[in-house]
């Protein structure tokens, strides 16, 4: 009977971390389709590239924090098995506010930056998810 509990702890874990992991590439994807519109930005795009990237930001953050709740739940499941987990991904508001006013190149590159760290810390969560789903795919399989 412990054997079914702990299987069944391990497969909720594992969907939980399936939506997690399927949440962070959405936020990933959207970022991309951000820094594109920023570099297209910081060539000389103006006004109306600015308001497409900074609406693909908003739509990423939306996606970031959805990502968060279901990392938060995946977390929770890992303890019913005996694991951790401990991620950061943000995007901050401040540049976002400069870039539309102040734009320039500065301005532009420096949320350019901004969406390369968030995709990075992104990235680096899909990493340590992946891993641990593997690992639970192991203790399934045993």
């Amino acid at each position: 009977m412990c054997n079914e509990i702990m299987k069944k702890e391990v497969q909720e874990a594992i969907a939980a971390g399936e939506k997690a992991l399927r949440s962070l590439y959405a936020a990933e994807e959207k970022l991309k389709s951000a820094g594109d519109w920023g570099l297209f930005d910081m060539l000389g795009g103006g006004f109306f590239s600015s308001y497409i990237k900074h609406s693909k930001i908003r739509d990423a953050e939306a996606l970031l924090e959805r990502a968060k709740e279901h990392l938060l739940v995946f977390q929770r499941e890992l303890k019913d098995v005996g694991g951790a987990l401990n991620l950061r991904i943000e995007v901050g508001d401040f540049l976002t506010f400069a870039d539309f006013f102040l734009d320039n190149f500065v301005a532009d590159y420096l949320v350019q930056n901004k969406i390369k760290d968030a995709r990075e810390d992104i990235e680096i969560g899909i990493y340590h998810v992946k891993e641990i789903l593997n690992e639970l795919y192991r203790r399934m399989e045993a």
